[in-house]
């Protein structure tokens, strides 16, 4: 079967493309009934209220929680992120549906607004040891959210450095150093079961690895597990083209 990419608005062209590069079909969901035909689902980045709009206006939400239930992979991608959480601050007044399954807290655009965009050199242990390659990610973040909190069964595989007088509340235990520290972390990247997210865009990026990481979490699938076994040629080719891409354009955290 192939992965379904939800295809309401957002960045699902560019995961599409990036399922293409790992050898892996990629199928755009509009409709409810389309998801029975997937063996997996990405919820992409986007505007998170819009998508939501969209997601109510086709009726999804019910067969996006069923798929969820059910187990299948599902990942989402900044607002897909948001999507996916259980619990949700720093919406727009009314709020928006979710489909949840997530059991994390998430603050819509903690970063700030779209001029407020930035790259980061994230420290990936987990992937690094899955899918080989540096032992960092350059993640692009675009009014991005973070997860403020998270329950016992989802495991971290990303956080990122930001100022900790920041005027949002977080969980304490992401303190660095001493009381008197002025740096904090926030979760960027979590895995709980069938479930993956991450704020930032992969999508937007020619480093593979999420991508490939997310095909492995099916791996009763022989037709996904080896087209994404077959990447090590994009990998190596992405390696090569990483190193030469210009690392300056956009403000980073350290």
């Amino acid at each position: 079967m192939a992965v379904g990419v939800l295809a309401l608005q957002g960045s699902f062209n560019e995961h599409l493309a990036a399922l293409r590069r790992i050898g892996v079909k990629g199928v755009e969901i509009r409709k409810a009934e389309q998801l029975e035909n997937v063996s997996s689902l990405i919820i992409p980045g986007g505007e998170s209220t819009t998508m939501a709009k969209l997601a109510e206006l086709h009726n999804l939400f019910p067969a996006l929680r069923e798929f969820v239930k059910m187990g299948k992979p599902v990942w989402g991608t900044c607002a897909g992120l948001i999507f996916l959480a259980d619990k949700a601050t720093g919406q727009k007044t009314g709020g928006q549906e979710l489909v949840g399954g997530l059991d994390c807290t998430v603050h819509r655009n903690f970063f700030g607004s779209q001029i407020q965009s930035f790259e980061a050199e994230l420290p990936v242990p987990e992937l690094a040891a899955t899918e080989g390659g540096p032992p960092s990610f350059r993640a692009v973040f675009i009014r991005a959210p973070a997860i403020l909190e998270v329950g016992p069964g989802v495991e971290v595989l990303a956080s990122v450095s930001i100022q900790s007088n920041k005027n949002v509340d977080f969980n304490p235990a992401l303190q660095e150093g001493s009381a008197e520290s002025d740096t904090s972390k926030v979760i960027v990247a979590v895995k709980q079961g069938n479930i993956l997210a991450t704020a930032f865009h992969p999508e937007l990026t020619i480093d593979s690895r999420w991508h490939s990481y997310f095909m492995k979490m099916l791996p009763s699938n022989n037709e996904i597990t080896a087209a994404s076994s077959s990447s090590s040629y994009y990998a190596d080719q992405e390696s090569y083209l990483y190193n030469k891409q210009p690392k300056t354009d956009l403000p980073i955290y350290e």
